[in-house]
């Protein structure tokens, strides 16, 4: 069969665009950066034949700005690359423009046959029309046309071609005909605070500074200054709601409370109210809207628990007994993850016939509280819900809220966090938790860096939550402690701790569980709030240091150095512009010396054939020059068991 050249895509264009990045899905869902990051467009563009392929990116912020563009240039097999900077919050679009340009080509064949002393009278004028058609509103290129036209000074003509000045003019004006144009791609540009910050997790109810007493968001406004001194700058409640007192949770996962426990504040609603109320114990509606205000004075945001599930008790199961999954025993299901089972906890029917009011009251939820000053959310468990209404909650909730940010706390399956972040979360717990050794700490950052997640994928990574106490922090000192904090503070822009366990080294586990004994989400604890230690020293230096150096609040910017110890790990950190530099070297024993000698990354520093650097350990004020291209480092963990070099490349290598 004869395919019709009438079904066929008919054009003159020349250029073939294909595999163009970054994207997600094919454009099914935006890359995401974040105000000021890097763009960095690939594509492979080629041609027919030996004519000259030109490319560039066009770009712009929202659908009414004019297209900006970033000239493209070839690396090798027909793959061109170009950036750009993200300056405005906002949906960008991108594409890629090729075409095969004619006056460059010219200008190559006009440079070789001059050199080969061949005629080119007739080259010039080919170089005149050129120019003309370019010249349009442009005196001066039509002034050049009439130079390379004048038969009578041909001599002084040809050396105009071959002069740089007359290269540069050709580079300058692209003679654009019969372009290619990619597909239109978008880019969803968020606040800067989706990508570095800073997280502090304590409970409200263990806040009080007397023992044996329920703490309150006005004990929680008294330590605001410890969490600011220490450099957080985002303070995270578990749920704050009315907890069920139906199958309430007793110490260390009872199935029965005995009176006086508090019960696990995941297990929402109450006679009290539900997802839009305070539990009394803490204060008020009012209280909490105040401590938003204060924090917000000391630069801290407070981040909620957006728990979507309920008590037995919560006003939901009566009111709206359809959202729940019956039993055919006329029970309802409460929520299992064989072999654990949540007795305080209904999960809500997202296959009920009535899912689109249930959809519409939990994000009226989330707007309420967005109303009363929240501007981050810590989803609780978003796995266990439909993917698609989070896409359609996020979306709704960001079309009028840009600034707010959800955190998705998915432990899970890799293709379903992904999936989470493609629909929306602007950030995601990690991996982290469980990477120990230095290759798995390599490879997971690699994949989290280079890997096709890059586009819609920010890690935030935590060394413990109230859930997870990992076998590597139990029964262990608080070297260990120090070092899985330098990791996360230090890899990911965005890193989060369950403060006062982790502070305080709390490393007591139920035996044969990554589950803390005696855990705080089923009983109050009193904190020495008023204590410090190395590990609060330590953490204030290093906070600080991130809120100082650039270098230090990106993800992307990780290049890991050679170092012939496995149990040193070694990597920097820098802007596209090395106006900020960081060296960081960790040790991976908790007990012993280690030291190794590591490589300077000459090509990623720029370097000339002289290496001189000057180091500055910003944990212990030491300070160094090296000047060779391997160096001795050396770490003791009962010290310090890692540098925090900011690195200064000494003028003669600029």
């Amino acid at each position: 069969m004869v395919r019709s050249l009438s079904n066929s895509i008919m054009t003159k264009a020349r250029v073939i665009i294909e595999s163009v990045q970054p994207q997600v899905d094919g454009g099914r869902y935006p890359v995401k950066r974040t105000a000021g990051e890097r763009v960095e467009v690939s594509a492979h563009i080629f041609g027919d034949g030996h004519d000259h392929v030109r490319a560039r990116v066009m770009y712009r912020h929202g659908k009414s700005s004019p297209w900006q563009w970033a000239e493209m240039h070839p690396t090798v097999n027909d793959e061109w690359v170009a950036s750009f900077y993200t300056e405005k919050v906002g949906a960008y679009s991108f594409y890629v423009q090729a075409w095969v340009d004619h006056f460059d080509t010219w200008y190559d064949g006009f440079k070789k046959k001059a050199a080969a002393k061949v005629d080119v009278s007739v080259e010039l004028l080919e170089g005149a029309l050129f120019l003309r058609q370019l010249s349009q509103e442009d005196e001066t290129l039509k002034a050049y046309a009439a130079k390379l036209e004048d038969k009578s000074k041909q001599g002084e003509a040809i050396q105009w071609v071959l002069s740089e000045p007359f290269a540069r003019l050709v580079h300058a004006h692209p003679l654009i005909a019969h372009e290619s144009n990619s597909p239109a791609l978008e880019i969803s540009v968020e606040y800067s605070r989706a990508l570095f910050s800073t997280w502090y997790e304590f409970f409200p109810r263990s806040a009080s500074l007397e023992a044996g007493k329920h703490g309150t968001f006005k004990d929680c406004a008294r330590l605001l200054p410890r969490v600011a001194a220490m450099g957080f700058d985002v303070l995270y409640f578990p749920p704050i709601h009315p907890i069920g007192k139906l199958n309430r949770k007793g110490k260390n996962n009872n199935v029965r409370s005995q009176p006086g426990e508090p019960g696990s504040p995941w297990a929402i609603g109450s006679e009290e109210g539900g997802h839009k109320s305070i539990h009394p114990a803490l204060g008020t509606l009012d209280d909490y809207r105040d401590l938003i205000r204060e924090a917000r004075k000391l630069g801290i945001d407070i981040a909620l628990d957006l728990a979507f599930q309920c008590a037995p008790d919560h006003p939901y199961v009566k009111e709206h007994p359809e959202w729940f999954k019956q039993r055919p025993d006329g029970s309802i299901q409460y929520a299992e993850n064989p072999p654990k089972k949540y007795q305080d906890i209904y999960p809500f029917n997202f296959e009920t016939d009535h899912w689109k009011e249930l959809w519409e009251e939990l994000k009226s939820v989330i707007v309420f509280w967005v109303e009363q000053g929240v501007t981050i959310f810590r989803v609780d468990n978003p796995h266990t819900k439909p993917i698609p209404f989070w896409e359609w909650a996020i979306t709704e909730v960001n079309k009028k809220y840009p600034e707010v940010i959800f955190l998705s706390e998915a432990f899970t399956r890799p293709k379903v966090m992904a999936s989470l972040a493609k629909v929306g979360f602007q950030q995601g717990y990690t991996y982290f938790t469980w990477r120990v050794t230095k290759p798995e700490i390599m490879q997971y950052m690699n994949d989290l860096v280079n890997g096709p997640s890059r586009n819609y994928f920010r890690p935030n990574f935590w060394p413990n939550t109230p859930d997870i106490l990992p076998y590597h922090l139990q029964h262990q000192g608080e070297n260990i402690f120090i070092i899985r904090f330098a990791l996360a503070a230090t890899l990911s822009a965005s890193y989060g701790m369950y403060g006062p366990a982790f502070e305080m080294y709390d490393n007591v586990p139920i035996e044969g569980k990554e589950e803390y004994f005696n855990s705080e989400k089923f009983e109050i604890k009193h904190h020495d709030w008023k204590r410090t230690n190395r590990m609060t020293d330590i953490i204030s230096m290093v906070n600080q240091h991130r809120k100082e150096h650039k270098a230090l609040q990106s993800t992307w910017n990780i290049h890991f150095l050679t170092i012939e110890n496995n149990q040193l790990l070694a990597y920097l950190k820098a802007t596209d512009d090395l106006s900020s530099i960081i060296l960081v070297v960790v040790t991976l024993d908790p007990h012993a010396n280690q030291s190794g000698y590591v490589q300077v990354p000459r090509q990623r520093l720029r370097l000339g054939q002289h290496i001189n650097l000057k180091l500055h350990d910003l944990m212990t004020d030491e300070r160094y020059t090296w000047t060779q291209e391997w160096n001795y480092v050396e770490l003791n963990p009962h010290k310090m068991p890692f540098h925090l070099f900011k690195v200064e490349i000494h003028e003669s290598n600029m």
